[in-house]
């Protein structure tokens, strides 16, 4: 299943493919997090104690992830000692750190990040619960995303905290599908069966657009980078750079 939302920025969109069909949402819903960690209002550069304990939004139990799991093993090694919130922020998004995102979720809450979807118009698109959260899970709380919504996410995020997405230090998918050098800032997320990102592409020679593409399916390997499924969608990112000037 694909789904597919082009727009150019600021305005409506010109290529809808299933826009509103929920995916699991993987990493993208930590752009979600992000935002709300911005718009906190808290001292971004207060210590954080870096800890794999974690309350289950289903109540009740607690339970930790898996460093195997985590793409970036930095914040690992600050565990038991602290970190400031603005670092973990950042390692969330650029290098899309796991521990990052739950320890961010424990600074601003669920209900915070709930905020950042419905101030965004999402319509189909929930982060009731961290990372690997499985009993929140069996108990029905998905973490789920539309393209449709990605793209709205995008268009709500104030300029300093779309600047970090740009930071992304993957650069497979959409960006591999760019070419080199072109800037974007973009979010993308990965787990077997499942590969998407959203991203603002910002083209010399014509207007910033955006692009959502989320994939569920056999394609998806859930490697960071040898995914039949990110190809796919690096393809899909070449053919929308070719249409750049017209995308109207």
């Amino acid at each position: 299943m694909l789904s597919l939302v082009v727009a150019p920025w600021g305005r409506a969109p010109v290529v809808l493919r299933r826009p509103d069909v929920p995916h699991t949402a993987a990493s993208t819903m930590k752009v979600a997090v992000l935002a709300a960690v911005y718009r906190s209002g808290t001292d971004l550069d207060r210590p954080v104690a870096v800890r794999n304990a974690f309350v289950s939004a289903a109540g009740g139990r607690t339970y930790a992830i898996d460093p195997a799991e985590d793409s970036d093993p930095l914040p690992w090694e600050r565990l038991g000692g602290t970190a400031p919130l603005r670092w973990l922020a950042g390692r969330m998004v650029t290098h899309s750190s796991n521990l990052a995102t739950n320890l961010c979720l424990v600074e601003v809450g669920h209900e915070a990040v709930a905020e950042v979807w419905r101030r965004a118009g999402a319509t189909g698109s929930t982060s009731p619960r961290g990372i690997e959260d499985l009993a929140a899970r069996a108990a029905g709380l998905l973490n789920v995303v539309t393209a449709r919504d990605l793209v709205r996410l995008l268009e709500s995020l104030e300029p300093e905290v779309l600047a970090l997405l740009e930071r992304n230090a993957h650069r497979v998918d959409l960006a591999a599908g760019l070419p080199p050098g072109t800037r974007l800032a973009s979010k993308n997320g990965w787990i077997e069966g499942v590969r998407h990102c959203a991203a603002v592409v910002y083209p010399e020679d014509a207007r910033p657009y955006a692009v959502a593409a989320c994939y569920s399916g056999p394609l998806a390997s859930g490697h960071d980078v040898d995914d039949p499924a990110a190809r796919l969608l690096a393809r899909i990112s070449a053919r929308v750079w070719r249409e750049r000037h017209g995308l109207r």
